[in-house]
């Protein structure tokens, strides 16, 4: 397998017209330019049955043909299909995509070339756009109905089923019978029919994109998935077909795999004559000669076979397309062959970035025509505020005054221009319709980028809610649209999964009066003499973040005491005690927090000037307000310590009646419950650590002789004593809600709550499996250790693949021994499982975490019950219908807010159970200034921080966020002067190509937001978590 030289034109397979709107070349290249000459007509035989016929140039290498087909299909992952058709000697050959297509066709009038599966990656996840997956479930289909891919009659008939459902829709047995009747999926299919409708019964509601998931999801489990055999013999003559697939060589006698010979083992592969030879990587431990040897009928079959072997492993194990050898000046020795065309990992890679754009396509069998909109591996679907150019107005009643000027006598306009003439470059269609919410546009940002903020089913009726100051009465969904940073309309792509496939296309955006209404854009000058109105001493700004942040506090409050209260108030699902239990604790918290709000609003009125009443001195203080109020909680912390058994009770009563379960699913998917619900009932908890940290930076700023000093360090050791009262209490509530969270994360489980465990950490990892690495989502826990892949529902859920339990375990190292960088082997008393970090940093933390785990394990009194025996297994093993169960109907209702895993899955990071205590302290809100890479203005915004997550919002009255960016995996630096910011206390967030900046009004406030979103950008110390006192593993 030598390597190879890239072309220039390579990596633009899917882009050679320039017009198609496809193309996959790098930045500054061109597409290669079409040879000229004579045209010549080829025919070619679509997955889907039907034929095109495609005129090309006499002297076209295969690639031109292979990318006009591309972009006949609009296909953007064209990378994993090829062209096949029979060669003068009747056998079936590849199509060479760098020499011409004459010289490999001798007389393409007689000649049908077909269109079909060449790559078969080990997971259907990772095929990113809806329409391959739909060309791979007309692949299995194809290879069902020829005998190649064999399997039990059981899976036979579950595949089958999912194809009918993608063709006539939901069960119904007399179309069923008439439609099988016409359609012979396999030979035979008589035998299988009701079977084939029992199965169809259960898939009522699924989607064809859903089908053509569940379809792969089943195939690839079957040990024929993929495979083309190759006729040979070993040395003694015995016959067997090879086979190749992503993972390495395979050896089969019939239809039975007796070998295989992993690409890492693999150290040369060569054909001389008709032997076809496999050299091995030195191994002491291996029973295999150094080099193997097989005959097969010719050479042309030998080297056909050889041809395929190397583009598979080029493929799947190089990172981009090898480069050519040089040409020998005298003789040349062996193939000039290689593999052209991008990887798998640069086909990932591109359509990551959004290099694409989102189109219809037809199904040929199906009732439902399809919008490509949906990936296997989704994007973090989130919303994102418009921009605005305008400037900071400071102080506290400035924002509201400016909202209120911007409102008056203002009507909300609708633009119906074509969204697709303003678009930025790393923004795709989206396809929902767009909403507006009280004259703002929301909008979603970029694939990879946010995690899906809209919770509310697209047709749902919205239950009237109490409304508060400020709210925004009647506002329907988040919307999908995006605008630019002059003003001009931008769709944004928005990828769950592939179930949630829309029917229509991006509506033409709505125009917000806060976008061009001149009252509501302030200049720099404006923004100067504004800053120098008011005070600049540092305590001034820690009084403002204990204003801004108790804004956010009774916000959060008024989910519980108001919107949740007036839901349960008008259904009947709730026992009354739970109901006096919840609302008689949280809403003396509630009156009294309203009132502390009014007298730090008041002081601060006075410490800048804006009363009749100030005097100079007396009122330049916070301390005394805080010792007040922190008095004043000390009576009502006997409310704070009904937390836990509110959260239990809740819990309990979910559990016990099904009605309150889908009460409370139900308000989870409200805008105004923008976080679990189980979060807002610990957040008066959370606030006792927030007032702590502001007293704690106050004292250390004050002087001892301040005459604010006193009084602040009284109210430090007041709120101290509160929170250690309550810091261990907290912590089990913690895990408890945690555990309550992850369980609503993943099915195949049944009891992972149970009295004594204890998280500890989640994450991406990649585990090494007969198909090669595979990405799955793993849960670290005190006694077990659970992994899962993302499965096909509308609430994002994991599916449990298997478990380890840590007692006995040992880990170790293994880079070497696979070749896989970040490296770990876990060694378990029944399993083993190979796993590689992306970095070597996330293997320490993985590592640490593990070995301290097991630790806990060994003293704990041994191993605890077999917790997970109902979960299916991850082998190779032909699948049977409990191993992959239908989605069942009505999953769009189970949508709620996004979890912290869905976004860990998808960044490829991980968090401990520290790192979420860490954030519980960690929150912060206010106003700030934001402006995107390539925008003039900046707008002005209210940010919540929190739950690792940025929440924006017009005004701090709004009850809900208007779009929300999830920062794990973002990088935090300060801009260079290259950016040309040229502004005081400007902090930048960047992940791939999405940058943002963000400007804060002091340099308090700027070092507060670094500090807070720093924590959220990197995990916490392993040192530091295990030094942790508390009674928890950490």
């Amino acid at each position: 397998m030598g390597e190879t030289e890239q072309r220039p034109t390579a990596g633009s397979r899917l882009g050679a017209q320039e017009n198609a709107g496809i193309s996959t070349l790098e930045h500054g290249q061109k597409p290669p330019m079409t040879p000229p000459g004579k045209l010549i007509s080829i025919k070619i035989q679509m997955l889907d049955d039907t034929q095109e016929t495609f005129d090309v140039p006499q002297r076209a290498p295969g690639k031109v043909l292979h990318d006009a087909v591309c972009n006949h299909l609009n296909l953007v992952e064209g990378d994993y299909f090829g062209l096949e058709f029979p060669d003068h000697k009747k056998m079936m050959v590849w199509l060479d995509l760098l020499k011409p297509v004459m010289k490999q066709i001798r007389r393409p009038k007689h000649v049908v070339l077909k269109f079909v599966v060449k790559f078969f990656p080990p997971d259907h996840a990772q095929l990113q756009e809806e329409l391959t997956r739909y060309l791979f479930a007309l692949q299995v289909k194809q290879d069902l109905a020829q005998g190649r891919l064999t399997c039990n009659d059981t899976s036979t008939a579950l595949l089958i089923s999912h194809i009918v459902q993608s063709e006539i829709g939901d069960f119904d047995e007399t179309i069923d019978r008439e439609h099988l009747a016409k359609n012979k999926y396999i030979p035979q299919q008589e035998a299988l029919e009701d079977k084939i409708m029992e199965f169809h019964r259960n898939h009522m509601g699924q989607t064809p994109a859903e089908s053509d998931f569940q379809l792969l999801e089943i195939a690839r489990r079957l040990e024929m998935y993929g495979i083309r055999l190759h006729p040979a013999k070993d040395r003694e003559g015995t016959k067997i077909n090879l086979a190749v697939a992503n993972t390495g060589i395979l050896v089969f006698q019939g239809h039975t795999k007796i070998n295989a010979f992993n690409w890492a083992k693999v150290r040369k592969l060569s054909f001389k004559r008709k032997r076809f030879l496999i050299k091995l990587r030195p191994d002491v431990n291996s029973s295999f000669q150094d080099t193997l040897e097989f005959l097969m009928a010719s050479r042309d079959f030998c080297k056909s076979f050889w041809k395929i072997c190397v583009e598979h492993h080029a493929f799947f194990r190089l990172f981009e397309e090898p480069k050519p050898k040089p040409k020998p000046v005298l003789f040349s020795r062996g193939s000039s062959f290689r593999f052209s065309g991008r990887t798998q990992k640069q086909v990932l890679d591109y359509v990551k970035e959004g290099g694409h754009k989102k189109v219809q396509f037809e199904r040929k069998h199906s009732k439902i025509h399809s919008i490509r909109s949906m990936t296997a591996q989704p994007s973090e679907q989130h919303t994102e505020v418009p921009k605005q150019s305008s400037t900071f107005a400071y102080g506290d009643n400035n924002d509201a005054a400016a909202v209120q000027s911007c409102r008056q006598g203002k009507e909300l306009k609708a633009s119906i221009e074509d969204t697709g003439q303003h678009k930025s470059p790393s923004l795709k269609k989206s396809p929902k319709e767009g909403r507006k919410v009280d004259g703002a546009v929301v909008s979603t940002v970029e694939e990879e980028e946010e995690v899906a903020k809209d919770r509310m089913q697209q047709n749902r009726p919205q239950s009237q809610q109490p409304s508060t100051a400020g709210s925004l009465t009647g506002s329907p969904h988040l919307s999908e649209l995006s605008i630019n940073s002059q003003g001009g309309p931008s769709v944004a792509n928005m990828s769950l999964s592939p179930n949630l496939s829309p029917d229509a296309k991006q509506s033409s955006p709505l125009i917000s009066p806060l976008l061009n209404d001149p009252s509501c854009i302030r200049t720099d000058d404006e923004e100067e003499v504004k800053r120098k109105r008011f005070p600049t001493e540092k305590a001034y700004f820690i009084a403002k973040e204990v204003a801004t942040t108790e804004r956010t506090y009774l916000k959060d409050l008024e989910v519980i005491t108001s919107w949740f209260q007036s839901a349960v108030n008008k259904e009947d699902c709730m026992p009354e005690a739970l109901k006096n239990l919840i609302f008689s604790n949280f809403e003396p918290l509630h009156k009294f927090h309203t009132g502390f709000l009014k007298e730090i609003e008041q002081r601060l009125a006075l410490w800048e000037g804006r009363s009749n009443a100030h005097i100079k001195g007396d009122y330049q203080r916070i301390g005394d307000v805080m010792l007040k109020n922190i008095q004043g909680m000390k009576q009502l912390t006997v409310h704070l310590w009904k937390h836990d058994e509110i959260l239990i009770e809740l819990e309990n009563g979910i559990k016990n009646s099904r009605k309150l379960e889908t009460f409370c699913r139900d308000f989870e998917l409200q805008k105004v419950c923008y976080l679990p619900l189980n979060t807002f009932l610990l957040r008066p908890l959370h606030r006792l650590m927030h007032y702590k940290q502001i007293m704690e930076r106050l004292c250390k700023h004050y002087p001892p002789s301040h005459t604010d000093f006193r009084d602040s360090r009284a109210a430090l050791a007041e709120i101290s004593e509160m929170v250690a009262q309550l810091h261990g209490n907290m912590i089990k509530m913690e895990n408890f809600q945690k555990l309550h969270e992850l369980k609503k994360d993943l099915i195949g489980i049944d009891n992972l709550v149970i009295p004594g465990r204890e998280f500890i950490r989640l994450g991406s990892l990649s585990k090494l499996s007969g198909k090669g690495l595979q990405q799955r989502m793993f849960f670290l826990f005190n006694d077990i250790l659970l992994y899962t892949s993302r499965g096909l529902t509308a609430s994002n859920q994991f599916k449990v693949h298997g478990h380890l339990p840590l007692y006995g375990m040992t880990i170790e190292e293994s880079e070497e021994e696979w070749g896989v960088p970040h490296c770990l082997t876990l060694r378990g008393h029944h399993q083993s499982i190979v796993v590689a970090a992306s970095t070597r940093a996330e293997m320490d933390k993985w590592t640490e975490d593990i070995q301290m785990a097991i630790d806990l394990a060994e003293k704990s009194s041994g191993p605890g019950p077999e917790l997970l025996a109902s979960s299916p297994p991850d082998n190779n093993d032909p699948l049977s219908v409990s191993d992959c169960p239908s989605l069942p109907a009505g999953l769009i209702s189970d949508q709620r807010p996004v979890s912290i895993s869905y976004v860990c899955w998808y960044r490829m990071q991980s968090l401990s159970f520290y790192d979420i205590l860490q954030s519980n302290e960690n929150q912060l809100s206010g106003n700030l200034l934001r402006k995107f890479k390539n925008s003039n203005g900046w707008q002005k915004l209210w940010v919540v921080f929190t739950n690792f997550c940025m929440f924006f919002y017009k005004s701090h009255q709004d009850n809900h966020p208007l779009a929300s960016l999830p920062l794990l995996g973002y990088s935090l630096t300060i801009p260079s002067e290259s950016e040309n910011i040229h502004k005081d206390y400007v902090f930048k967030l960047h992940f791939k190509s999405h940058v943002y900046y963000f400007r804060a009004e002091s340099e308090y406030t700027f070092e507060r937001w670094m500090e807070v979103i720093r924590s959220a950008t990197s995990s916490a110390s392993r040192t530091q978590a295990l030094s942790h006192k508390e009674p928890h593993a950490y």
